[in-house]
């Protein structure tokens, strides 16, 4: 099983004389390499770039979540059996996911995902995880036609959200909206790229898969979720979300957007339903995060890290599946999870709700409304040369839609501005 689980899509061996590199450390190196890694530098993470020199970009955010991934998967080490050992990533794997999870953000961050996903709503939709996997196995031309030919397994560890996109009603002709709080997009995989997604679920019995690609229904969206994920997605997301409660949270506090006050307003609730000792530690740490010694806010945030990292265990999330990959997960202990939620309700409601914030996510998700409508009414005379082609080869109108859309998302926020100063002066 482990020769499928380390099998390429291409099937083209590997003939480079003394590489002795595994799979793994193959598939980290091609993602690095990428230059859709490279972009992430210029993508937003939460503050718009340009804004400030001090904030996490894409870019800084995926390196601290290999960082953490990484020290996830050798604490999990530490606390399972020979069995559940065996069945871990390794670091260069997990380093590898994390690298990649984000490559699929279009420009300006959430908000030019949702615009995208409005402009795609009659052709499939759009989605960051789904734009990840077209990526890596499909669009980064390090092979002809499959991206960068990751293993089978680095691909499943890629799929937060397992499942193709549901089939979008007819909708009425809408122009552009101004609020585009509606049009969040579902979570999962673009229904062109199934093929991919059968693939890499290929391995699985039947039972498996129909047991793996469950939906739940989400409560205020008209969309559904995939409910489970594999072990690896698992550590790489609780890699992201430690990386995005506690690191986004330090440059909330050093950027001046969050102050002490606001800190115990709001975690003065949630806190008080842990274990006394761990509110008076956490009491403690947030005196450190605010301080004016950086040395101390740096140790309290490293703290927070580690007391979050150090709760990690694996669990069976799928105990009726037969495939080990599928059935267990990785969790962080209950109250240390609650804190981490804690964390990143805090950053959304504090930092990311701030008035000058949507305003700038309001003007960027209009740019990007702009640009794809631009592109869209005359492709054959705006858009570059190479896109042209794949605009031409496509197979119909959705396809050639799924092209344009691919080019947008694939640019960094400085070159979007540019190209709408280009065609609109403004």
């Amino acid at each position: 099983m482990t020769a499928i689980w380390e099998a390429r899509r291409s099937a083209i061996p590997d003939n480079r004389p003394k590489d002795h590199r595994s799979p793994w450390q193959r598939d980290r190196a091609r993602v690095l390499h990428s230059a859709a890694f490279r972009r992430l530098q210029s993508k937003t993470q939460i503050l718009g770039i340009g804004q400030n020199d001090f904030y996490r970009t894409r870019l800084t955010h995926s390196l601290e979540a290999a960082q953490i991934g990484t020290g996830l998967v050798n604490q999990l080490r530490l606390n399972s059996s020979p069995e559940l050992r065996a069945l871990l990533p390794d670091d260069s794997l997990m380093e590898a996911l994390c690298l990649a999870h984000d490559l699929g953000h279009p420009p300006f961050g959430h908000g030019g995902e949702t615009a995208l996903n409005f402009k795609m709503l009659g052709a499939g939709g759009f989605e960051g995880n789904g734009q990840t996997l077209r990526i890596v196995a499909k669009l980064e031309p390090y092979t002809e036609h499959h991206g960068m030919d990751l293993t089978r397994r680095t691909l499943l560890g890629l799929l937060k959200y397992p499942v193709l996109q549901p089939l979008i009603p007819a909708l009425p002709e809408i122009n552009n909206p101004l609020s585009l709080s509606a049009w969040k997009p579902a979570k999962a995989i673009f229904a062109a790229d199934s093929d991919i997604l059968d693939w890499v679920l290929a391995p699985l019995s039947d039972q498996d898969r129909q047991h793996f690609q469950q939906l739940e229904l989400l409560p205020k969206s008209p969309w559904q979720k995939s409910r489970y994920k594999a072990l690896d997605a698992s550590i790489m997301e609780l890699a992201d979300d430690i990386a995005y409660g506690v690191h986004d949270l330090e440059d909330a506090i050093v950027l001046g957007n969050l102050r002490y006050q606001q800190w115990l307003d709001f975690t003065a609730e949630p806190f008080s339903q842990l274990d006394p000792a761990l509110q008076q530690q956490l009491s403690q740490l947030g005196s450190k995060l605010f301080s004016p010694k950086h040395h101390l806010r740096k140790d309290a945030i490293g703290s927070l890290v580690n007391q979050l990292i150090t709760s990690v265990s694996l669990y069976q999330s799928l105990p009726a599946c037969q495939e080990p990959l599928i059935r267990y997960n990785a969790r962080l202990a209950d109250d240390e999870q609650h804190i981490l939620q804690t964390l990143k309700n805090l950053v959304y409601r504090c930092v990311i709700q701030l008035p000058e914030i949507q305003q700038s996510r309001f003007r960027c998700q209009n740019m990007l409304l702009k640009l794809f409508d631009a592109f869209h009414s005359d492709p054959q005379r705006l858009l570059p040369l190479n896109t042209q082609a794949r605009w031409q080869a496509a197979a119909d109108c959705t396809a050639q839609l799924r092209v344009i859309c691919d080019y947008i998302s694939g640019m960094t926020d400085d070159y979007a501005e540019r190209m709408h100063q280009t065609l609109f002066g403004n």
